[in-house]
């Protein structure tokens, strides 16, 4: 009989998957799930800006896709107004309560960490990856209040609209929930809350075939109603914020209505550098854009023509290796500030040259997993995004903003916007943004080939991991950089950060969204 010989390992997904991209004369709002991005595109339809759609799509997301991001997260934004010229940052990041006591977060030297975003030893009960001691004071409903307010054109009330007739409806509910809840379930099961809503009748809830089916979400949309007709504010100083806090405050949180009335988003220049004859425009702080501006200044000039080749991976490969080294040995609140995210990301152009990028998060998937029974709000873990460990430049402090990867880049030529984009990922985020960045910069590469084109990891320093599409060649320079794994482009699970992003040229907006998930969807208007 003859011997057959099995591989070691088969394909996770065995199909071809193409998104390709879009392009509408009112503008391209793309996101991780396709009814937020209908939800923009609609807001464009009904003359909204590119700002206004991207907030409407935002909070639409706290119903959609609810994981990732929502109104108990943070964020940050880039935004170029056509009308003006003038780009932007908005920071609506994470802040430690003032009352937090890092005491709380000792190190369990015993265990091994949960597989998580970060290598971060074990700390004590899981403290700062879920539960109340895991939640930071949240930014979102601030920034997209300032976004809104400084450079949209609709109302609060309007932008808010759709996100509250979804949540009136319901979470749509699809396989790619099942995946999610089930990935998360044992933590989630831990909060009465959560998994009332969450896990209905004790279960990981299962799409059926035919009608669409939709779960309640406990509070959520009485919450958005009162937003709406309250302002956004009420979320910091009013009912909203005096239910969260109570909330928060039974379950052990040290989070104060001191902390939310506190809270402020802030407007600032972004980090400015120049590429291919684009500027591009980072976010500076305690986020990936200093990261990228130090592996921009590493990477050789004179890349472009044809596709990437074994020379430009290695190079970007070294450059991100040692940007990443010093990130991780000094940035942060104790350390150096530079220039001074499961995570979401929209891209959003309009008709008249307006574009925002906007990468907002939980943090983890269902980030602290509690949701607040009196608010239905599903709370971050930014704690996590802290070094458990004391005396290093991040390491868990009260007040303070942690370190946090999010790098959305929004790119001008000659004044006005050229293209933007941004994803979801962890420390995965910035390796593929700077990429994808070169990609359309350097190499001149339309969205859809950009965001298609393969890719390599570096987050992990010490170990490159390279996509298995790139052929041998590139495998082999790669080998002279850092020991290197392969490994495959699959919806889940996701060994790669999801971009999507958006362009303005001279045949108007256009917009593309990762190609190898199922939801994730770029609509034009």
């Amino acid at each position: 009989m003859a011997a057959v010989s099995l591989p070691e390992s088969a394909p996770i997904d065995a199909w071809s998957v193409r998104k390709p991209a879009v392009a509408g004369a009112r503008g391209v709002v793309a996101s991780q799930n396709v009814e937020a991005s209908q939800v923009g595109a609609a807001v464009l339809e009904a003359g909204g800006n590119a700002v206004d759609a991207a907030i409407a799509t935002a909070l639409a997301l706290c119903v959609a896709e609810p994981w990732m991001s929502g109104l108990g997260g943070g964020g940050f934004a880039v935004v170029h107004d056509g009308r003006t010229g003038a780009t932007k940052v908005v920071d609506f990041g994470m802040i430690a309560p003032r009352g937090l006591n890092p005491g709380t977060y000792a190190i369990d030297a015993g265990r091994t960490a949960p597989a998580d975003l970060f290598a971060w030893p074990a700390v004590i009960e899981d403290r700062n990856l879920q539960g109340y001691h895991s939640i930071a004071v949240p930014g979102s409903c601030a920034g997209y209040a300032t976004l809104l307010d400084s450079f949209g054109t609709w109302s609060w009330a309007d932008a808010i609209g759709p996100a509250v007739a979804l949540a009136r409806r319901g979470h749509r509910l699809t396989w790619w929930t099942t995946v999610q809840v089930a990935a998360d379930a044992g933590w989630l099961g831990r909060y009465e809350e959560s998994g009332r809503v969450w896990l209905p009748g004790g279960s990981v809830p299962s799409a059926a075939d035919g009608a669409s089916t939709y779960m309640p979400m406990g509070a959520l949309a009485e919450t958005l109603e009162r937003l709406q007709k309250a302002g956004p504010a009420d979320y910091y100083t009013g009912e909203t914020a005096r239910r969260l806090v109570a909330d928060l405050q039974a379950g052990g949180s040290t989070i104060a209505a001191e902390d939310l009335a506190a809270y402020r988003a802030r407007i600032v220049d972004p980090i400015v550098r120049e590429r291919a004859g684009n500027t591009l425009n980072l976010v500076p702080g305690y986020t990936a854009g200093p990261t990228f501006a130090g592996s921009l200044a590493r990477l050789p000039a004179g890349f472009g023509g044809g596709a990437p080749d074994a020379a430009a991976y290695a190079a970007y490969a070294s450059a991100m290796i040692e940007a990443y080294k010093v990130r991780l040995e000094t940035m942060g609140h104790a350390g150096d500030v530079g220039d001074r995210s499961c995570t979401t990301h929209i891209s959003a152009v309009d008709g008249d040259g307006t574009m925002v990028v906007i990468t907002t998060t939980l943090l983890s998937r269902f980030g602290s997993r509690v949701v607040l029974p009196g608010t239905g709000v599903l709370m971050n873990n930014g704690i996590n995004w802290f070094d458990p460990r004391p005396g290093r430049p991040n390491s868990v402090a009260a007040g303070e903003r942690p370190l946090s990867n999010m790098c959305p880049v929004l790119a001008t030529r000659d004044g006005k916007a050229a293209f933007g984009l941004g994803a979801s990922g962890g420390r995965r985020i910035m390796p593929a943004i700077f990429q994808i960045a070169s990609f359309l910069g350097d190499y001149g590469m339309d969205l859809e080939a950009a965001l298609r084109q393969p890719r390599i990891d570096v987050s992990l320093i010490d170990t490159i991991l390279a996509d298995d599409r790139l052929d041998g060649a590139v495998i082999d320079a790669l080998r002279g950089v850092a020991p290197v794994q392969l490994g495959q482009s699959t919806a889940f699970p996701s060994l790669w950060a999801i971009p999507n992003a958006v362009a303005f040229g001279p045949s108007g907006p256009s917009g593309a969204a990762h190609p190898f998930g199922p939801l994730q969807a770029a609509v034009a208007a």
